[in-house]
C-alpha cells in the first residue's frame, strides 16, 4: 500500500483534494476550491482540486506540486519525510504545520526513515 503521509506529516488520505480526486466528487472539488481560495486569497478553481498524494507519483494540486515549500525542500534533500531530516527540530518551514497539527508529528514518527519514495 502506498504511504499517504505527506512530507510534512499530514495524512493525504484525509485531504479534501485527495478525497475529491479518488472519489471523482465534483461537489467536494467545488467546496474545497471555494474554501482554499478564501483561505489563501488566491484564485483556486475546482479544476485545481485534483491530487493523488504528496509523496506518490500522480497528479497533485498546483500548490502541492510546485508551491509547497515543505515538499520542495524534502524533494531537494531527498528525505522520505521531514521526520527523517536532521534539521526538523529547528526547521521554520515545517514548524507551521507541526505547531498547528499535533497528529502530523506523530505521523512523521510512524514513517520509516529509510523508506523509498512510494
Amino acid at each position: 500500500m502506498k504511504n499517504m503521509i505527506a512530507y510534512c506529516g499530514l495524512n493525504c488520505e484525509t485531504c479534501d483534494a485527495y478525497l475529491a480526486t479518488v472519489n471523482d466528487d465534483q461537489e467536494l472539488r467545488e467546496k474545497t476550491a471555494r474554501l482554499w481560495a478564501e483561505l489563501n486569497q488566491a484564485p483556486i478553481l475546482p479544476e485545481h482540486i485534483n491530487c493523488e498524494g504528496c509523496r506518490v507519483d500522480g497528479i497533485k494540486t498546483i500548490y502541492c506540486d510546485s508551491l509547497c515549500a515543505i515538499r520542495q525542500c524534502a524533494v531537494k534533500k531527498g528525505v522520505t519525510t521531514c521526520g527523517s531530516c536532521q534539521s526538523i527540530e529547528k526547521c521554520q518551514t515545517v514548524e507551521m504545520v507541526l505547531s498547528t497539527n499535533p497528529d502530523a508529528l506523530k505521523n512523521l514518527q510512524s514513517v520509516p526513515k529509510t523508506a523509498d519514495h512510494e
